[in-house]
């Protein structure tokens, strides 16, 4: 992975200097980026995840201001407990990053209930359950901030794209109603959606469709390339910092031009 320098300073100095942060689904691609990049913004950064091989070898490879923890964000008690070693360790969680997320594309008349409820788990209902987790701490400390991770699929889609388009508009709407519900109290929320992003899926994908189906994906963007990690996680460590104190329930979009397109 190449580490970018650190983004723009405050006067106060980087910007997420001493600050602890959660990034879910941190051990790899986009959440990994993320994590990177809090910690060279000077940021004390944990990492969530339950691929444990790949988050210990991103957590060591960050530094000593980025520690993983085993977590299944999809489960309450798993979420509870890691908050609270984190609060634990540092007294307070200033930011949170939702990135943990899954692809899926399912018949909508074959899925089984079981199916869909396991995909809305991890796409949607472990947002809520990280910001009903970190929330309490915010609000004793007088804000803080969280950004998910959505998608251009949250306001539109391809066929075959059901039902993660379903979850990621969930998403959306997660994110300004915490906004609304929260913003006086000093905690701000956003949604940052990447387009095509150079992640290990994409690339295995990206191998198996070969080079003239990349391009042709490529040529759709305005910047003709996709975004990598790198491009998408100075983005989340400015929104998330004091420096876009004036923003939130808003959604950005990281897509290079993708969705200026009409077709």
């Amino acid at each position: 992975m190449n580490q970018a320098e650190p983004i723009g300073a405050g006067a106060s100095g980087r910007l997420w200097e001493d600050k602890v942060a959660i990034v879910t689904g941190g051990a790899q691609g986009i959440g990994a980026a993320i994590a990177t990049q809090g910690v060279l913004d000077g940021g004390r950064v944990w990492i969530f995840d339950v691929a444990d091989e790949p988050g210990k070898r991103a957590a060591a490879r960050i530094g000593e201001r980025c520690r993983f923890l085993h977590v299944d964000v999809t489960d309450e008690d798993s979420v509870a407990d890691a908050v609270a070693e984190v609060v634990r360790d540092g007294g307070q969680v200033d930011i949170l990053v939702n990135n943990a997320s899954g692809d899926a594309g399912e018949d909508a008349i074959a899925m089984t209930v079981t199916r869909w409820d396991s995909i809305m788990r991890l796409n949607l209902t472990s947002a809520w359950l990280m910001a009903r987790a970190v929330l309490p701490s915010m609000l004793e400390s007088g804000g803080g901030n969280i950004v998910n991770i959505g998608s251009l699929h949250s306001r539109m889609t391809l066929e075959g794209a059901f039902p993660y388009a379903a979850g990621k508009a969930g998403l959306g709407g997660l994110t300004r109603s915490l906004a609304l519900d929260y913003g006086p109290h000093g905690v701000r929320v956003n949604m940052v959606c990447p387009g095509w992003t150079r992640s290990e899926r994409v690339e295995a994908h990206f191998e198996e469709i070969g080079e003239e189906a990349v391009a042709a994906i490529e040529s759709t963007h305005a910047l003709r390339r996709v975004a990598t990690p790198e491009d998408i996680a100075p983005v989340v460590s400015f929104i998330a910092s004091d420096r876009a104190s004036f923003v939130t329930a808003a959604t950005i979009d990281v897509d290079g031009g993708l969705s200026a397109r009409f077709a």
